[in-house]
């Protein structure tokens, strides 16, 4: 009789044959025997996402922990939506305009279009649900080659969706109109649905963010063949970003976010008279929250860093070749990597403070910081030295967020234009908040994300005046909810006054 090992590793076996078919185990009852989903079910390799549908997950997963639904989300919406309404489905005009845009948030309702639709609620996991619409979908369905989601094409999206969506989403609406090259697309579907109020609006769209030469386009071509047009803008506010034509929705997102926030963070975060005359003295102040801020910012991390370790890795005591135990040790590797990154970033600020460009020091020296960060687990064995290559080639997740952080490609066209925003950008408290965030945001590395956001928002921080800022491990959530609300609702406010909060009142140098 087969042991229970491998009875699960059999069942295992047919769950690892079906992710492989699919790329990702999405699995429906009636792909696999009832014994061997059971079996993976009780032992927490599945998770029931609704009847009859199921989820692969880790054993170890913490009870209510969102992560793996949010990481297995559109993986599922398009094989549940395959599998029920075929190719005939898709999303609606403006949550299209959403994923063009790059914003792949899991929402709390995903709403389907389909002549298949029955007009009903699905529950699903962790209080989201999927509404499908008995309703015509797309003239031109798009199917996005990341996950398989069924979109409207750009143009008829822009021209379908609801009028207020370019009030409740600005900068979504705003990041897709740049990615249009012309009006032609766009006008062969005014025309052939005679859609002139749309057309109207849309002109008036183009006309908000300056591509005039597309809504005069519209006007002219639409007057000439009989309609009575009549321009409107939809946007309550006027962008003060010059229009230029975009290719990546990255990138025209970020400048976006960027220029709607600054006023938020400028009205939330108290300016300072101070200017860092004394560059020595500066840099030893630095230099005296390196244990406290060694253990908040790692802690924050989840590692489990001591007094004792902090200490030894400062003071050159520690030797991972001759302590077998320190060499076992990934707190240790983290330690020792910090200590490092943490005087290269006083090197960075010191050139800062010596008159060089913030932005420019952070964009040349942010790659030594985080070389420097993973050394040690290198000269371990631990990672690869081709892991500290450059930014990320797969696909990163943050622990229970509804964000999803920047695709491997889309971070090579978002990382240039976050150090453009840091070089134009001539207030330091703006900087500071909006640099720390846009990083992490953007995530551009598959680990130590958040110490290199704190690193370069304390740069920041110094080169306006500021104290170097801690972030307390005990205020762990509180940091971590204002992120999150920030990179979902599009929300710095929260984000900001946290921050301001530190470095109005800097931690006591005590521990």
């Amino acid at each position: 009789m087969a042991a229970i090992q491998e009875k699960l590793a059999e069942s295992l076996t047919i769950l690892q044959n079906l992710q492989n078919e699919s790329g990702f185990a999405i699995v429906k009852s009636s792909e696999i025997s009832r014994t061997h989903m059971e079996r993976l079910v009780s032992n927490s390799f599945l998770q029931e996402v609704m009847k009859g549908w199921y989820i692969s997950a880790r054993p170890d997963s913490v009870p209510g922990d969102t992560t793996n639904w949010y990481t297995s989300y559109w993986y599922f919406i398009t094989a549940y939506c395959n599998s029920r309404f075929g190719k005939d489905w898709c999303l609606t005009p403006d949550h299209s305009l959403s994923i063009y845009s790059g914003n792949w948030i899991v929402p709390t309702q995903v709403i389907i279009r389909s002549p298949k639709g029955a007009n009903n609620v699905v529950k699903l996991m962790h209080k989201t649900s999927l509404l499908d619409i008995k309703v015509s979908v797309a003239n031109s369905i798009y199917t996005e080659p990341r996950f398989g989601i069924n979109l409207y094409s750009l143009p008829e999206a822009l021209i379908e969706c609801s009028p207020d969506f370019f009030k409740s989403d600005s900068i979504t609406a705003r990041t897709c109109l740049s990615l249009i090259a012309d009006a032609s697309d766009l006008l062969t579907i005014l025309l052939e649905k005679g859609q002139s109020t749309k057309a109207g609006r849309l002109a008036g769209a183009f006309r908000n963010i300056g591509h005039t030469v597309v809504a005069n386009e519209i006007v002219s071509t639409m007057k000439s063949l009989g309609y009575d047009i009549r321009e409107e803008d939809p946007f309550e506010d006027k962008t003060t970003i010059s229009y230029s034509r975009e290719t990546s929705p990255y990138v025209a997102r970020l400048k976006l976010m960027w220029n709607n926030m600054r006023e938020a963070v400028i009205a939330n975060f108290p300016e300072t008279n101070n200017v860092y005359t004394d560059i020595d003295a500066c840099m030893n102040d630095i230099e005296a929250q390196y244990k406290l801020d060694a253990y908040h910012s790692l802690s924050i991390e989840g590692y489990r860093v001591t007094d004792e370790l902090i200490e030894k890795v400062k003071s050159g005591n520690w030797q991972p070749d001759a302590n077998s135990n320190d060499a076992e040790q990934k707190n240790a590797m983290a330690a020792r990597g910090y200590y490092q990154a943490f005087e290269s970033v006083k090197s960075s600020i010191k050139s800062i403070l010596e008159g060089k460009s913030a932005g420019e020091v952070i964009d040349n020296d942010h790659r030594a910081w985080y070389r420097e960060l993973f050394a040690p687990s290198v000269t371990a064995g631990i990672l690869k030295p081709s892991d500290l290559a450059g930014y990320r080639t797969g696909q990163v997740y943050i622990r229970g967020s509804q964000h999803t952080p920047l695709n491997p490609e889309a971070v090579r066209d978002a990382m240039p234009v976050l150090f453009e925003l840091l070089k134009e950008e001539a207030d330091a408290r703006v900087r500071a908040v909006l640099g720390h965030f846009i990083f992490v945001y953007i995530h551009p590395y598959m680990d130590g994300n958040g110490r290199m956001g704190r690193f370069l928002m304390n740069a920041m921080l110094i080169s306006g005046g500021y104290s170097w800022a801690i972030v307390p491990v005990e205020r762990r959530q509180e940091y971590m909810k204002a992120i999150e609300k920030g990179s979902v609702n599009g929300d710095i406010t929260g984000f900001t006054l946290f921050i301001a909060s530190l470095a109005s009142h800097p931690t006591p140098l005590s521990n």
